[in-house]
């Protein structure tokens, strides 16, 4: 299903959450990635219908999201950043009343629960109550009622944030596999996400888009800037402005760094080729200036 955005924007009073977005979403797992309060939840809850822009206009499938919200909500699946079960009941008794409430057929429940449960990997936890699942499970539990209905597209809020590395990686896998059946919107503020499940990004930054294309597109904003060097701490406290940086580790009384910068640290460090996380970190560390959006 494809989506398109036109000039949305979004104000609350004196604050622009959008400013002027457009990009389109052809298929696949298409990530939405930014820094916190960039506006990313906003543009999200806008594609879900439950929040009207200022301006400009959003196009699901053949529909309006404006003006024909029951017929999105048809083809949706949402998972949003925060949400709750009923932690008494069991996955398969959740699912159940989820999928009535959707208009699921009754004679068709039992296999959609089922389905969306081998999806998540929970077919085993779904006679167990909600209350004793992990954080993890409950993440893969909101996945699976946001694919009942078989919605066409599926709008996932920040679903790694708080999980454990394994919880994370096994997120990660969900994503790739349901992009081949539906068109999922992932927004994250963590980069890996998008690096191991999408194959194409958009960056907002202070509610305006900053890229729009691959995420080895996005990495490549950063050749020739990242670089691996070994300081001690009083170099890199009179280097620090100068850089920013990607990670660091102690290593016989220095440290060792990863940076974003110009130039070559103290002439001693190594280039590296940029990854996704290097290229994001040069592109937002440039306050107000704005890349030209990558189409291919």
């Amino acid at each position: 299903m494809n989506i398109e955005i036109y000039n949305l924007s979004k104000s609350y009073k004196t604050t622009r959450a959008l400013q002027e977005v457009s990009f389109q979403i052809p298929g696949g797992v298409f990530g939405l990635l930014g820094p916190n309060g960039a506006g990313k939840t906003t543009l999200m809850r806008i594609l879900a219908t439950l929040l009207l822009p200022s301006a400009g206009k959003v196009r699901v499938g053949d529909w309006d999201v404006t003006r024909q919200p029951n017929e999105v909500r048809r083809h949706l699946g949402y998972l949003p950043q925060e949400f709750g079960f009923f932690g008494n009941l069991t996955a398969f008794e959740m699912l159940d009343y989820i999928a009535a409430m959707k208009g699921v057929p009754r004679n068709q429940r039992k296999t959609a629960i089922e389905s969306a449960l081998v999806s998540v990997g929970l077919e085993d936890r779904a006679r167990q109550n909600i209350r004793t699942y992990s954080g993890g499970m409950k993440q893969r539990l909101g996945i699976a009622q946001a694919l009942l209905g078989d919605p066409s597209l599926l709008i996932v809020d920040e679903p790694t944030a708080g999980l454990d590395p394994e919880e994370r990686i096994r997120f990660r896998g969900i994503m790739g596999q349901l992009g081949s059946q539906h068109t999922v919107l992932l927004s994250t503020h963590i980069v890996a996400d998008i690096e191991a499940s999408c194959d194409r990004v958009a960056v907002l930054q202070r509610g305006r888009v900053v890229f729009n294309g691959t995420p080895a597109g996005l990495a490549a904003i950063a050749q020739g800037r990242v670089w691996d060097v070994e300081l001690d701490q009083a170099e890199w406290t009179a280097l620090q402005s100068r850089y920013h940086l990607i990670s660091s580790r102690p290593q016989n009384g220095h440290v060792h760094l990863r940076l974003v910068g110009t130039e070559n640290p103290l002439g001693r460090g190594t280039p590296r080729s940029p990854g996704v996380e290097d290229g994001y970190v040069a592109l937002i560390s440039n306050d107000n200036q704005f890349v030209e959006v990558e189409h291919a």
